[in-house]
């Protein structure tokens, strides 16, 4: 009978555990939706401008976190954890197994992506003043768009229009501080290079998503370990009555 009762609460325990997982994970897989349509909506203008830049990371990150909250709904999972059946819970530990799989692999692909952030933007900013001069106007309104938000003029320097590029360029209208300037004077433009802008800018944000991507991936881990306790549990103890 000590058996049984101990059997229950341990059982109850892990239910409720696995409940409280359940509603976690459901909050993950919308924090990493959320941050994919950020990544494309915020960052997007920033990130073209990036030679190395792949437009598939933000559907990544929304495809795994709409396969998440599908995962974790309440409509699957927290019927899994009621009914206690083994085998839809070790079910659950799979699904759970190959999500942690394929957050690792995201979080391995942004730190391997960071290194190549400094190089891909010097020559994608070079390229996008290139384009001042050439049919490429989507890249020039971003180019401008950045130089205007970010409060910056050129790649590394304002001077760059006048000795980076093969043949003098004039200054944008984007440099300037007011509405209305003489974008040649200096004092009424912005002189700092956008380069260092917004590498800080991309590089601090990926940091953020690293880290996110690395704390969440613990949740699965989390799951595997509670299903897998509870199925084995509960094989136990229909394994005892039968004896």
């Amino acid at each position: 009978m000590g058996k049984f009762f101990q059997t229950v609460d341990s059982m109850a325990c892990l239910k409720s555990l696995l409940m409280v997982f359940n509603m976690a994970f459901w909050a993950s897989g919308l924090a990493i939706f959320c941050a994919g349509i950020w990544m494309q909506v915020e960052l997007h203008k920033y990130l073209e401008l990036n030679v190395e830049y792949s437009n598939v990371t933000p559907y990544i990150l929304v495809g795994t976190g709409a396969f998440i909250l599908l995962v974790s709904s309440l409509a699957f999972a927290c019927t899994v954890t009621v009914k206690g059946n083994p085998s839809l819970l070790y079910i659950f530990g799979g699904f759970l197994a190959f999500i942690l799989f394929i957050e690792l692999c995201i979080a391995a692909s942004i730190y391997a992506y960071k290194d190549r952030l400094a190089d891909g933007f010097d020559k994608g900013l070079t390229n996008s003043m290139l384009s001042n001069s050439v049919d490429d106007p989507q890249r020039t309104i971003d180019f401008n768009w950045m130089q205007r938000n970010l409060k910056c003029c050129g790649n590394h320097g304002y001077d760059d229009w006048n000795s980076l590029l093969p043949r003098a360029m004039p200054i944008p209208k984007s440099c300037c501080k007011k509405r209305n300037c003489d974008a040649q004077d200096e004092t009424q433009i912005y002189t700092e290079g956008c380069y260092d802008k917004v590498s800080e800018l991309i590089e601090s944000n990926m940091r953020c998503i690293l880290a996110a991507a690395l704390l969440v991936s613990l949740f699965p881990i989390v799951g595997i370990l509670l299903t897998c306790s509870m199925a084995g549990n509960i094989t136990k103890t229909k394994y005892e009555q039968m004896a």
